[in-house]
């Protein structure tokens, strides 16, 4: 990692942003044989090879040839570029090949159903797209009508490297664009989400002012390879020399497969991910390298972060003011989204301590937030509302769609699309996504909190989902005024009893009526594998609301939802 002269060098230079960061390595004199990026083969290199492992010489090589195209094709500052592939390796060499250029990328998830994805790049204006060989028909029939100049893979950028424009690297100004990568889709079509030079590493660079300890010496990157936070997460090893691994796939069993091989201390991941990680017989993996987990995006569950800080080991202070090395990790919960550009609060969770409850603690000493009123109007502590924030990480506005920006701001603030509280103390809770609050003739049940209190009173669950089934026509949302029934949908251990759900619903019910919560419906056996989930990974309630609505409406229910 980094020394104290190199981190103060690199928090005074006014230069440095997301848009430059490889190229003010190099002007540092860093090291060109050191090794900084670790792939999982998914990407080909222009000598057609998959390299494991890329030093900071090869990736500069990698990437002039890339931007030297780029510029062949046409590609001038300000032109966005598409890219969709399923490879985390190919985004990042895309967009650091982009960005060389002053060019933005915009990244389409791989999960993304075709005509969405052409829906999608056809708003962000792309001159051209990079695609993998599983997506290239996605654009190619259409290109002409899309706008498009271009539509190649991997295999058709050349091995040798062509002229570059004159003033290579491009000169980024804070507020230059850098990226679009878009919302998770929960909700619909997905928010296209630009970052600037400045906003998408501005937190990291706040970070790097302070102590940054063992921790954070060997970091594997979880995160879909598509999302901003996966790209400025790379960006931070870069510049704490810290060997960076580039996961494409967010699959539990994969990323605990990555993790003996690669032997991180620190893993980044969205609280998906961890849920099947926690799923797993983790006793039978050797995960002692880990030292800390990270969580972005929505906040994870109590039960599945309590079996991983079980894991690995992790420095600490003690009351002699000397360090040493105890059991167990430490997993930082954050609260987040594509348009924050980072997580916002962060919540530490160590073995032996207390502080869950959907608690995502304060805000970072950057950004605000407060929990606001239908009027914004700013809330005691205590009462239920919607979480806005205010932070310079936050991304200027959604690309070719304002509208939609402003309609999402209040009082001063950008909202989340969350409903929290804060307590006494400045800490803030976080109960539910606005659309997914159930309104229901016993009072409003918050489903993700509701889902939280019974993973952990309930051991026998590996997940569940709580979903609301209303009458056609009839909004029981938070933002609605009927009312509809919740239903929690269980996914059992593989060694839990088999037992009726009427003796679900009855357990589910005993949970909730002791913490003086509303009661569901009903409790129904789920399989996993019918869990609906988007192209980052969220469960979809939205999408399973409307199957299981059918269901409901078809006489289908037979104990088990399928």
């Amino acid at each position: 990692m980094i020394t104290k002269q190199e981190r103060a060098q690199i928090s005074q230079d006014a230069a440095l942003g997301a848009g430059n960061v490889i190229h003010r390595l190099k002007a540092y004199g860093r090291p060109l044989d050191e090794q900084a990026l670790w792939t999982d083969a998914t990407w080909q290199a222009p000598d057609g090879g998959h390299p494991e492992v890329l030093t900071l010489g090869e990736l500069h090589e990698v990437v002039e040839i890339y931007a030297s195209w780029y510029h062949a094709q046409g590609v001038r500052p300000r032109d966005p570029v598409a890219i969709q592939t399923f490879s985390s390796t190919e985004f990042a060499v895309n967009f650091l090949a982009l960005t060389s250029l002053g060019a933005i990328p915009s990244f389409v998830n791989g999960n993304l159903r075709p005509e969405v994805a052409r829906a999608y790049v056809r708003r962000q204006g792309a001159v051209g797209v990079l695609t993998d060989q599983a997506h290239h028909e996605v654009f190619a029939a259409d290109r002409a009508e899309l706008g498009l100049g271009f539509c190649v893979t991997a295999a058709d950028i050349p091995r040798a490297r062509e002229p570059l424009p004159a003033g290579y690297p491009y000169a980024h100004h804070a507020t230059d664009p850098i990226i679009i990568s878009h919302s998770s889709g929960t909700t619909g079509m997905p928010k296209a989400v630009p970052h600037t030079h400045e906003t998408l590493l501005y937190a990291q660079l706040h970070r790097l002012k302070l102590s940054v300890g063992s921790a954070m010496g060997r970091l594997l990157v979880a995160l879909p390879g598509s999302h901003n936070a996966a790209i400025s997460v790379m960006l931070f090893g870069f510049l704490l020399r810290s060997p960076v691994l580039l996961l494409s796939s967010q699959r539990g069993g994969d990323v605990l497969d990555a993790m003996e091989s690669f032997r991180p201390t620190t893993v980044f991941a969205f609280a998906g991910t961890y849920g099947e990680m926690a799923a797993q017989d983790l006793s039978a993996r050797d995960l002692s390298s880990v030292e800390a987990w990270y969580n972005t995006g929505d906040a994870a569950h109590e039960a599945h972060i309590k079996a991983l800080i079980a894991l690995g080991s992790h420095e600490t202070v003690g009351r002699d003011l000397k360090r040493r090395r105890v059991p167990g990790s430490v997993f930082t919960d954050g609260l987040g989204s594509s348009e924050t550009g980072y997580s916002l609060f962060h919540n530490g969770h160590r073995p032996g301590q207390s502080s869950y409850s959907r608690c995502v603690g304060k805000p970072m000493s950057f950004a605000e937030a407060a929990v606001l009123s239908e009027d914004g109007t700013p809330l005691p502590p205590g009462e239920v509302g919607r979480l806005g924030v205010r932070s310079p990480t936050l991304t200027p506005g959604y690309w070719n769609d304002s509208l939609t920006f402003h309609q999402l701001r209040l009082g001063g603030y950008w909202l989340t699309g969350d409903l929290s509280y804060r307590d006494e103390e400045g800490n803030f809770y976080h109960l539910d996504r606005v659309p997914d609050a159930i309104r229901t003739r016993a009072g409003i049940v918050f489903s993700t909190r509701t889902e939280e209190l019974l993973l952990r009173e309930l051991p026998a669950l590996e997940d569940c989902t709580v979903v609301a089934v209303a009458p056609e026509g009839v909004r029981a949302d938070w933002d609605g005024d009927g009312t509809a029934d919740a239903y929690a949908l269980l996914q059992l251990r593989a060694d839990a009893a088999e037992t009726a759900d009427a003796h679900w619903t009855a357990e589910v019910n005993r949970v909730l009526a002791a913490a003086d919560l509303p009661p569901l419906t009903g409790a129904l056996r789920m399989d996993a594998g019918d869990v609906v989930k988007g192209a980052t990974g969220k469960v979809l309630k939205r999408e399973m609301r409307r199957r299981f609505q059918a269901r409901v409406a078809g006489g289908e229910l037979d104990g088990r939802v399928r």
